[in-house]
């Protein structure tokens, strides 16, 4: 597994959230826990550097600011697209 030097944990519940919310951050080692506990709970992790830096500034529990709506969005739909794929999501 490469170290990264940040990684940041976003958490959406369409039912709770009203946006995504950082849930928690971390550099170096703790980024490493971060991204070893994504592997080991099966939750996709998404590779960008530059958008983890950027959202790395914001405090645990801060919503995402606006500014980086079209891009969480992307990464919500793909992770959507890969949990129907696995029959993760509940049908209604």
């Amino acid at each position: 597994m490469k170290k990264r030097n940040v990684a940041i944990a976003i958490r959406y519940r369409a039912d709770i959230d009203k946006v995504p919310r950082i849930i928690a951050k971390g550099k170096g080692v703790v980024a490493t826990n971060i991204i070893s506990q994504a592997e080991k709970s099966d939750i996709y992790i998404n590779k960008d550097d530059n958008l983890a830096n950027k959202l790395y500034n914001l405090e645990i529990g801060s919503e995402i600011p606006v500014d980086f709506y079209e891009a969480i969005a992307s990464i919500l739909v793909f992770v959507y697209e890969i949990d129907e794929k696995k029959g993760k999501n509940e049908k209604t």
